[in-house]
């Protein structure tokens, strides 16, 4: 029988790779029994023919930048991540986060 070793480790964003970076201001957000589905999008200023379909449609489609997987496991952690940086920022003692900070 073999013994496991535990490693205790530290996973950092890897920055050397050429993803640009998305902006979004709308995020949709579904599941599954097995995930959470993430759905970006930026929402722009309607155009009057947009605003015309919107008030008989009641709909308003927004391009999706992104939309991003994860495990039910890992939502309490996203969760968690997500309020202790806005309960950082909202005491004025954020800073900004490099590549080398860990989101939780």
């Amino acid at each position: 029988m073999t013994q496991r070793k535990q490693i205790n480790f530290t996973i950092v964003p890897d920055e050397s790779s050429d993803v640009p970076r998305t902006y979004a201001n709308f995020c949709a957000i579904s599941h599954t029994p097995f995930d959470f589905t993430l759905t970006f999008c930026e929402v722009l200023p309607p155009s009057e023919k947009e605003v015309r379909e919107a008030e008989t449609q009641r709909v308003l489609q927004a391009p999706v930048r992104s939309r991003i997987v994860v495990p039910m496991q890992f939502v309490p952690n996203l969760i968690n991540a997500l309020q202790e940086h806005l309960r950082s920022f909202g005491e004025g003692t954020h800073k900004v986060a490099g590549p080398d900070t860990p989101v939780h």
